[in-house]
């Protein structure tokens, strides 16, 4: 399935400044990059950094003096992915677990998942599938936790989402993860491009560590689970930012979109019933 996604930001800059993007579509065996632009306006010079484990697009750019930045990415993405049974989607222990995976079965700043054994256990621990206990707690964040605009912030952890229990794409995602690592289950956060998001804008959700392979999980709900593009993957939101700024800037704005490049879509949802998990390569 061919999606078109495009990302704008816009800063002013004070002082000199360094940027490390990361709003390109990720380069993977299931998302072919079929065309894609970059453009910095005014043009400064910027490169390409590619990490070891291909978790992200990093684009490093430096302004060395005062001016407005204007920062345009525009993509043809071809994307698939693929359906596992759920009774084949069990548990991995951790002494079959491969190293590149073990980070994600750790605390990290968002997601303190030792905060959270407990209530982890309380809930979900009794459940024996590993699929249907994701998919439980999933459900439970969407059904308690309240999708509310500006009632976090850059500082709101997985532990402050289930106080106040309310949140946006980014603090659904922390708490999924969260749960899950409390119960053993590795867990990584997925930002991406999202077919009809509403309002449209970049976008966040996890991944889930079973029966050996990653499985896309959305608590909001607000997209199909086919129609995203993934941008990066890391344990929170602090390895997937889309812009990490060294500098003094103004922010003066930013927009995302995701819309259909062909007509061969089918969405997917998980409904409470499912016999299948969905996996993005």
């Amino acid at each position: 399935m061919k999606l078109r996604v495009a990302g704008t930001l816009g800063y002013e800059v004070i002082t000199p400044t360094t940027f490390i993007l990361n709003i390109h579509a990720l380069r993977t065996p299931a998302q072919a990059v079929l065309e894609e632009n970059f453009t910095v306006e005014p043009y400064f010079k910027f490169e390409e950094l590619a990490p070891q484990h291909n978790e992200s697009r990093f684009i490093r750019l430096e302004v060395p003096e005062p001016a407005k930045v204007n920062i345009s990415y525009s993509a043809i993405i071809d994307t698939s992915f693929k359906q596992t049974p759920c009774n084949q989607l069990n548990h991995v222990p951790v002494a079959a677990m491969d190293a590149s995976v073990l980070p994600y079965l750790f605390p990290s700043r968002y997601c303190q998942s030792d905060k959270l054994y407990r209530f982890a256990h309380s809930k979900f621990g009794k459940i024996d599938n590993a699929f249907e206990k994701v998919l439980t707690l999933t459900n439970w964040i969407h059904d308690n936790v309240e999708y509310l605009s500006g009632s976090t912030n850059s500082q709101t952890s997985a532990y402050d989402t289930v106080a106040e229990l309310a949140g946006v794409c980014r603090d659904f995602a922390h708490l999924g993860i969260t749960l899950c690592r409390a119960l053993d289950i590795p867990a990584r956060y997925f930002t991406g491009y999202a077919y009809q998001l509403n309002p449209p804008d970049f976008h966040a959700c996890f991944e889930a560590f079973i029966g050996n392979e990653w499985i896309i999980f959305d608590a909001t709900r607000l997209v199909p689970l086919n129609g995203l593009v993934k941008i990066a993957t890391g344990r929170d939101a602090a390895d997937a930012a889309i812009a990490s700024i060294f500098g003094e800037v103004n922010f003066m704005g930013i927009s995302a979109s995701c819309q259909l490049a062909d007509d061969n879509f089918e969405p997917v949802f998980y409904n409470g019933n499912d016999s299948h998990g969905l996996t993005y390569l």
